[in-house]
Parts: structure tokens; sequence; C-alpha cells
């Protein structure tokens, strides 16, 4: 594995590299390459990685994660939707031999199965992305609802989507992912990276978060699917009263607004509330509540 080889993700060399192969930016695939070596080192060290690990990534643009990746890691399976990059790929990284570049769509992917053919199963697995904005909050469910014990999850995003993953109850920025994230994931923003710091340079700055499995998930795996379900009409409607989001769920009626208003007080909650007002034990209580009097989310 060769370190002293020229960084990827240098400004210099990545434009020596696009030159090279004559490449163009489609943006329908959301791409936007970092040109911060700095940068990326830090989002590897948020990682922290050990030699032994392994590393999922998705989306390796022109391989400036992957070449860091391959230096800390043991190695690295890189998924990429672009075939127009394969070529690239092979060139940039021809001299690390625990890189495997893969032509797949993440969404499209059978996670476990992934897993089960390319990863050894005794050392821990990471993900470490940079995702494309235009479909971060899809990846991120895929991740989360996979079968497969993740050790952290680091990934790069829209500061306005990372903003919504660690907000807090009462935030305008609290909501349904805020939510699913949290009852499964610590997140934090690492830290924030200005647009400038990409070829072709987004409308947007972003941020790098950090995702690590609770020792113990909010919800059981076995109710999580419906879980979600139940906070995606809780938050249907953020300026509604919940209330009304479910009524309109389950089929208006005064006997329904009742029983509804007589679980919400059971368990201390005004049913005037709004969901962005309730924390995650709240949302749990009223869900398990619904459940138990057989209200179904599916």
């Amino acid at each position: 594995m060769s370190h002293d080889a020229p960084l990827i993700s240098s400004m210099s060399e990545t434009k020596a590299i696009l030159q090279k192969h004559g490449f163009t930016f489609k943006k329908s695939l959301g791409q936007n390459f970092l040109t911060n070596p700095q940068l990326l080192m830090q989002m590897v060290s948020a990682a922290d990685l050990t030699t032994k690990e392994q590393v999922l990534e998705i989306g390796p643009g022109i391989g400036a994660l992957t070449q860091l990746l391959a230096h800390s890691a043991d190695k690295v399976v890189a998924l990429e939707i672009d075939q127009r990059l394969l070529p690239i790929l092979a060139d940039t990284l021809a001299a690390y031999h625990n890189v495997k570049v893969m032509n797949q769509d993440v969404l499209k992917t059978d996670l476990a199965e992934l897993v089960r053919a390319n990863f050894d199963h005794v050392e821990p697995i990471k993900v470490v992305a940079n995702l494309p904005y235009y479909i971060t909050t899809p990846i991120l469910f895929k991740l989360l609802a996979a079968p497969v014990p993740f050790a952290k999850i680091v990934v790069m995003m829209q500061k306005e989507v990372a903003q919504r993953l660690v907000a807090e109850p009462g935030h305008k920025d609290y909501g349904s992912l805020s939510v699913a994230i949290q009852t499964k994931m610590t997140a934090k923003i690492e830290f924030k990276v200005p647009k400038t710091a990409f070829v072709p340079q987004p409308k947007v700055d972003s941020a790098i978060v950090s995702l690590t499995p609770l020792d113990t998930p909010l919800i059981p795996e076995s109710q999580q699917a419906s879980f979600n379900q139940f906070v995606l009409v809780a938050f249907k409607q953020r300026r509604k009263q919940m209330i009304n989001n479910f009524l309109n769920y389950f089929g208006k009626s005064d006997q329904l607004r009742a029983d509804l208003s007589r679980y919400f007080e059971g368990i201390g909650i005004k049913p005037t509330v709004r969901a962005e007002a309730l924390s995650l034990v709240q949302l749990k209580q009223l869900y398990q509540i619904l459940l138990k009097n057989n209200y179904h989310f599916n």
C-alpha cells in the first residue's frame, strides 16, 4: 500500500484526474468532490478506525476519501453507481489492494448479503461516506433498517439535514427524521464543511455527522417499522395538533377523538400538543398505548 502517493483530494490532483479522464459531473447524481485533504482526514479521524476494522463507503467518486480509508482500515468496500467512474477508480486506487469497488446502487443493494459476501464477520464494520445530497435520507433509513450491526456511521451531508438528525424536542428542526435516528443511534455533528471545499461548489454548506448505536435501542427491532410509521403520522402536518393527524389517519369520529384524548391524558400529555413538543420517551409511551388498544400502524 502506497503511503507516499499524492493525495487524490488535493485540488491540483483532483483537477489532473478529471482532466486525464475527461470526466464531466452529472447533476442528477449529486456529484460534488471534496478537495480539502485536511477535512477528509478529520472525517476519517471521526470514524476512529483501527487497522482491523472494515469500512463500507457509499459513492467514492474518484477515490479521495477511499484512499485515506485504505490507509486506516483493514478493508474498504466502496459502492459506486456511476459506471463512468469505475475506470478512474481502477486507476487512482491501483496501489491499494485492500479496496474493492463495486458498481452498485446502495438503495437497491441487499446490505446483509453484501456484508456476508465481502466482509469478515469477526471484525467491526463501519460506514464512512460522503452522501449525495438528494438521497441522504433514504440512504440513512436503508442503513438503519439493515440487519447489519454497523459499529459506527460517519457521513457527510447537507448541513440542514445534519441539524435535523441531532435536533431536540421543541426545536424547529426536530421531526420524524430526528426521532427515527435517535431511537437507535447517538447522533453528533462532528464539524461543518464549507461549500467552497467542493468541486463543483454546491449551493449549501455540509456537515460531518457520526452515528453510534445505542446499547439498547428505544424500540424493539420487531416494532421498528411500525413505530417509524407512527412517527410519520404524528409529524405529518407539523402545525396541526397531533391528535388531528391521528384522526386523519384512522378516520375521524367523535368517539375516536374522545378515546385518543383519554390515552393522551393517561400518560400526562395534553390532547392539544404538537408532535415536535414530545420527547422520544413520550412518543414511545403514546405508541405503546395506541398499540395496546389495537391501533396499528403499517
